[in-house]
């Protein structure tokens, strides 16, 4: 579906730092990507905040505010929805934006679990709509380029790997008892936060995995709640307290098909760590490093030289995925924010074209279905067959 004149109204539920994200990367997607046969027009912001809604319209130019995100629906103006809510409201909104008929551009992770992930797919599949889910750090172009040499056994047959999200963001005894720390709102904690990255990551750069072991704990037993509206990961100190629900930390061993070794590691109360995530992945002819706190660059060691081998930094530029769209030469910045662009693009493009662009529904299903595994080997402390998804 697109708009007269090339162009499609669109529409974000949930107006909080994500649908800023959102929000801008819509605006931006032109300057980027000239090329792109539609432009959106940012028709309705909603957000059941007081005033969320409303700042967005001053902010981003919304044509409208609403508190009732249903009300986006029922607008004709509306083809395709970003929705960036908490993760309980996925499903239920997800399935209804597809149902509507609307492209859908959903954060991850799709829902609360495996099941919420799958019902979102079958409403963007039955409805002939396309889905895009908001797994950003593939379209890293340092990423792009790692795949493309992974692809081409630049360093030999994969052995091992280590998969790291590591933040701060809940390390503070003190940080308020919102709905993240709920099982019943938040899911599986810094497993659907950061570990859902990891998960698609791993797929992304080296294929499926056929079974895992793991462990999670939760550091941190107890916070205060708030006393009022919170946004974002704010203190509370003085608060009655209450109980967290889900996973401070979790760790897994994966095993590839190929005989790999994975290790998969997140947590959300590493002090001293802010927004530490990357790889590390040695092959039988050499290594790759990647540090999403040094975005452009891409470590590479590969050769005969198995002992003492030395490591390059190759400052990724124009070739490497879609780096050229942003910058004119190697080792200029590119922020996180460029990555949603990317994604923002992606999801234009697939509706443009009618069929899908960057990671889809598909890939969210998978990354629950791995995460899942993962809860069950918690409980079950054995290792867990993975079927197909």
């Amino acid at each position: 579906m697109s708009g007269e004149r090339g162009r499609i109204g669109v529409a974000v539920i949930g107006c909080g730092w994500m649908g800023r994200v959102h929000a801008q990367a819509y605006a931006r997607v032109r300057h980027h990507f000239p090329g792109l046969p539609l432009e959106p027009l940012l028709v309705v912001a909603a957000d059941d905040a007081p005033g969320a809604a409303e700042d967005a319209v001053d902010r981003f130019g919304f044509l409208e505010a609403t508190r009732n995100w249903r009300e986006v629906l029922d607008d004709p103006r509306v083809q395709a929805v970003s929705v960036t809510t908490p993760t309980f409201l996925h499903r239920e909104i997800g399935t209804a934006v597809a149902g509507a008929g609307r492209h859908l551009w959903i954060e991850k992770p799709v829902g609360m679990g495996v099941e919420d992930a799958r019902s979102v797919a079958a409403a963007v599949a039955e409805a002939g709509v396309q889905g895009t889910v908001g797994f950003n750090y593939r379209n890293v172009p340092a990423v792009a380029h790692a795949r493309e040499l992974l692809q081409g056994g630049a360093v030999g047959t994969v052995t091992h790997a280590r998969f790291r999200f590591f933040s701060d963001y809940a390390a503070a005894p003190t940080g308020a008892l919102t709905w993240r720390y709920e099982r019943a709102r938040g899911g599986s904690g810094v497993l659907g936060d950061l570990a859902s990255h990891g998960a698609d990551l791993v797929r992304f750069l080296l294929g499926e995995v056929t079974a895992v072991v793991a462990d999670a704990a939760t550091f941190i037993p107890a916070r205060p709640r708030p006393t009022g509206a919170t946004t974002g990961h704010v203190q509370a100190a003085g608060g009655e307290p209450g109980a967290v629900e889900n996973e401070d930390y979790a760790s897994a061993l994966m095993r590839l098909p190929s005989g790999a070794r994975v290790v998969l590691e997140a947590s959300r109360v590493a002090v001293g760590e802010q927004n530490s995530y990357g790889f590390e992945i040695h092959g039988t002819d050499g290594a790759l490093f990647w540090d999403f706190r040094r975005m452009g660059e891409l470590g590479i060691a590969r050769g005969d030289r198995y002992q003492d081998a030395p490591v390059s930094t190759v400052l990724v530029g124009p070739g490497a995925g879609e780096y050229a769209s942003f910058q004119p030469g190697a080792a200029n910045a590119m922020s996180y924010d460029d990555l949603k662009v990317i994604e923002a693009h992606q999801f234009l493009r697939s509706i443009a074209d009618g069929r899908p662009s960057g990671s889809v529904l598909a890939d969210a299903v998978a990354s629950a279905v791995l995460l899942d595994a993962v809860t069950e080997s918690v409980a079950q402390s054995r290792w867990v067959e993975l079927g197909s998804g």
